[in-house]
């Protein structure tokens, strides 16, 4: 099990590096969760072997309805590194992705060290900075089609990333409207709410995860707290904004 793990992993590494889709790994080979994520991190190891450098992670189902209609009791989780980092205002390059769709999300900065099961009484202490973010999300498989295993496998389809201005921990993440834009036409109207009914919770989250998995979360990293809307797909020559109500706005541009 351990080759084909890894065997896998080289597969999902290709896809992203090279832009070109690949059929479900779970069409032809047999994987449970843990495996899922033992690919993953195997794919994202060898990212970092080539020089990039783990920034943070990202949730995915932390929409309580999505997770009902899945099955699931818990997120899921991916790894974000500096390649995937877009200067807001910068441009996202097409030909590096296959399929991309956008997403309004929120982000947060960990301030002290996550090595422990959070809660809602103490989750505070642990990030000392909110900001807005549109993750881009690009799964690497034929017709962005997958089951639960593949999805985690491809670190959930994250591609990269854009955040605006930090802003103080202490300023108010939920109730927040959130529109996402696309060459001026809003296409998606959602509230921060979304996100696990309170975006704050997905560090509680997180640190389940971390906790689950024996990877501590640094000071410094980024947590993404998953989508605040559905994605829209993204095509050359789009201009994407994300409004935050409370937070501002973040651009990109697609060549």
């Amino acid at each position: 099990m351990k080759q084909l793990i890894n065997n896998l992993a080289v597969l999902v590494d290709e896809a992203a590096k090279s832009a070109q889709e690949i059929p479900q790994l779970s069409l032809a080979n047999s994987f449970d969760l843990e495996d899922a994520y033992n690919i993953q991190k195997l794919s994202i190891d060898m990212r970092l072997g080539r020089g990039e450098k783990l920034i943070g992670y990202k949730l995915g189902f932390t929409s309580k309805a999505k997770m009902e209609q899945m099955g699931l009791k818990n997120v899921i989780w991916g790894r974000l590194t500096d390649a995937m980092t877009i200067q807001n205002n910068g441009v996202l390059h097409s030909d590096q992705f296959i399929h991309p769709r956008a997403e309004p999300e929120i982000a947060f900065r960990v301030s002290k060290r996550i090595d422990q099961l959070l809660t809602s009484e103490n989750v505070h202490e642990y990030f000392d900075a909110v900001a807005p973010a549109i993750e881009i999300i690009d799964s690497r498989y034929k017709n962005f089609k997958f089951s639960l295993e593949d999805v985690i496998a491809d670190n959930c389809s994250s591609s990269a990333y854009i955040l605006g201005k930090w802003h103080a921990a202490d300023t108010p993440v939920n109730h927040l409207g959130i529109s996402l834009l696309i060459n001026g036409s809003e296409v998606q109207k959602g509230n921060s709410n979304a996100i696990l009914g309170n975006p704050v919770d997905a560090l509680i989250e997180m640190s389940k995860m971390a906790f689950q998995y024996n990877e501590p979360i640094e000071a410094g990293k980024i947590i993404l707290a998953g989508a605040a809307t559905p994605a829209e797909y993204i095509h050359q020559g789009d201009k994407i904004e994300g409004r935050f109500e409370n937070l501002g706005a973040i651009r990109l541009s697609v060549i």
